[in-house]
């Protein structure tokens, strides 16, 4: 780092002298300095998928790599193959005229000199160059760093982490041997730009440089290191230096001195059996449900502390997630509302059990008025909420009718008949007064009632495909009719003990699909067991099961199903195997994608939307 140093103050002495202004601080005279130091820019600041140093035009972000000289120089020399001169935002060979306002960008490692109003002065350009555990190359402009999923422990050298590692990062400078430095620094973003983490000295040594360097030159190197997702592994002091936490879509910047070295955005693996993830979004809409009408939410206090207690838990989630590249959208513009527990505006004809009818008569009452409809021996539950559904609309009121998969061996799947007004609000219905609702041997009816003050109750195994009456009652009153977002549910309890949270994943004719509920105490649970990201996980895996309910038990595993550790070791890494699944089951090829392309740079970016429009159009 002291050559850096070194290199950093003469920099600003000489420049200093030239535009005429004294140092920033006070020290005896002496002679200025004549080397200037830059970087070749090879990133992309300004997030169009092409290099800084390839830009046609210089403006705005792609300017911050750029060494501004005094304004009004004369500017001669230069090797056109180490660097290039900038004026006016154009990217010129050679230096203008005098009068202008000129910049020096780096393109390539070495050592050229040039000539500043008459003065000499030696420019080194040094690179940054990002390599993988393999020892293979990260584009800084059209690839990404990864974030790892290895399980951190106090490492004492790099044959320790093994070569094969794709995840794994270090930082190579390569320039004049005489001017490389002994140390850096690395910082991270987050998505949007808020500084994330930072290691304010990562030492640099000698190292083999990569094919390619010329001879003449010499690398410098970090000690293989990785992004995480995790807190845990910086406050180890003996592993520190070696993890930065990141987020997928922010970025990792290297820094010697004061000076902008190189930076890369932080995106998915780019090894996996389904291609490179650059970065998928996954669209949430959070429903916190208030105790009963009126009342307190589930979880926060008040609605304010609600929303900021579920943006935390969706933040958590994409940051676990991010080993897969997933993200689920910048907190401001998540969709989070607080809810109270919906009427009975549901009638469940079978209620749990698909049984076909024996004869008899449905009996209850909607917007004052009595409802009866008749039953015959042998209909299905679907048929008879057919009617119902028919029964309402002569009385005024709006009715569909949703199927149930068949559950406990019933010959028929139940069906719910939802009610709702002119105006698309529910509909509450009750019962006839003191009369059954279904006078039909083999064929009941319930009302779908949302009881909060004892708790969710939840299904079992058995009726796992549909639900409970209650979970059909709360999930579908929410529907929006869009498949490809994900509806979390935040109730305070579920009834019973040792549940905290559970999901309906896509399956053939599911009543509930793609939701997820979880309670108070799953979120009070945190790092033990990370309940919102667990139970994400199987809407995007598709997997209603565990990994360990029939193989090996692995705690580390966030889709473990008994984990409980909040230490480095508990339930948060995720397999490339599990980023694939999540890929296939879940991403833009799959049935109902709740997976969405996200490029991470801008061009990209526009060009997918580009071509949705066109998928759009052509439809």
């Amino acid at each position: 780092m002291a050559g850096m140093k070194r290199s950093s103050g003469a920099l600003a002495l000489a420049l200093g002298a030239l535009a005429g202004a004294a140092p920033a601080r006070a020290e005896p005279p002496r002679p200025p300095a004549q080397e200037l130091v830059l970087f070749a820019d090879d990133d992309d600041d300004d997030d169009d998928g092409v290099a800084d140093r390839s830009a046609a035009t210089l403006a705005g972000p792609t300017t911050r790599d750029l060494l501004a000289l005094p304004a009004g120089a004369r500017v001669e020399g230069g090797s056109s193959t180490l660097l290039r001169f900038v004026s006016a935002g154009r990217p010129l060979a050679t230096a203008p005229a005098r009068g202008g306002a000129i910049s020096l960008q780096g393109l390539a490692p070495g050592r050229t000199s040039v000539s500043i109003d008459g003065a000499p002065f030696s420019v080194v350009v040094l690179q940054a160059l990002l390599l993988d555990g393999r020892g293979a190359r990260v584009d800084l402009a059209t690839s990404n760093a990864s974030v790892s999923r290895r399980l951190p422990a106090p490492i004492a050298s790099d044959e320790d982490v093994g070569p094969s590692d794709p995840d794994a990062l270090r930082w190579v400078i390569v320039g004049p041997s005489d001017a490389l430095p002994n140390e850096v620094s690395l910082s991270s973003t987050r998505l949007g730009g808020a500084a994330l983490d930072a290691i304010p000295q990562a030492p640099l040594e000698p190292f083999a440089c990569p094919p390619g360097v010329p001879p003449e030159l010499g690398c410098r190197a970090t000690p293989l290191g990785w992004a995480t997702t995790d807190t845990i592994p910086r406050r180890d002091p003996t592993a520190a230096a070696r993890w930065l936490s990141a987020e997928v879509g922010g970025r990792i910047t290297l820094t010697v001195g004061d000076t902008k070295a190189a930076s890369v955005r932080v995106g998915g693996p780019r090894l996996t059996g389904v291609g490179s993830i650059e970065r998928l979004r996954g669209r949430l809409k959070i429903h916190v449900l208030r105790t009963q009408r009126g009342g307190m939410p589930a979880i926060g206090g008040d609605d304010a502390g609600a929303r900021a207690l579920a943006q935390a838990e969706i933040d958590v989630a994409s940051r676990l997630w991010g080993q897969c590249g997933i993200h689920f959208g910048p907190l401001s513009s998540q969709d989070i509302s607080v809810v109270d527990p919906p009427p009975a505006y549901l009638l469940a004809v079978g209620c749990d059990t698909g049984l076909p009818a024996s004869g008899g008569e449905l009996r209850f009452s909607a917007a004052g008025r009595r409802i009866r409809v008749a039953t015959r021996a042998g209909q299905a539950p679907i048929e008879v909420a057919s009617a119902v559904a028919r029964a309402l609309a002569a009385a005024g009121i709006g009715a569909s009718v949703s199927p149930n998969p068949a559950t406990q061996g019933a010959p028929f799947g139940t069906a719910d008949v939802l009610a709702r007004r002119s105006d698309g609000s529910l509909a509450e219905l009750g019962p006839d007064g003191t009369l059954p609702l279904s006078s039909d041997a083999s064929l009941g009816a319930c009302l779908g009632e949302v009881d909060l003050a004892d708790g969710v109750e939840h299904f079992t195994d058995i009726d796992a495909p549909a639900g409970t009456v209650e979970e059909r009652t709360l999930v579908k009153a929410f529907e929006d009719g869009d498949p490809t977002t994900i509806d979390v549910f935040v109730v305070p309890s579920f009834s019973g003990a040792g549940r905290i949270g559970e999901s309906f994943v896509h399956e053939p004719g599911a009543s509930i699909q793609n939701a997820v509920l979880l309670d108070r105490a799953g979120i009070r649970a945190g790092a033990r067991s990370f309940v919102l990201a667990h139970e994400l996980g199987h809407v995007l895996l598709d997997l209603p099961g565990h990994p360990d309910d029939f193989g090996v038990d692995r705690p580390s595993d966030l889709m473990d199903a008994d984990a409980a550790d909040p230490s480095m070791f508990g339930p948060r890494r995720l397999s490339i195997e599990q980023c694939e699944r999540a890929y296939r089951q879940s991403g833009p090829g799959a049935a109902v994608p709740l997976l969405a392309p996200w490029p991470l740079s801008r061009l990209a970016g526009d060009v997918e939307r580009a071509e949705e429009r066109k998928r759009i159009w052509r439809r």
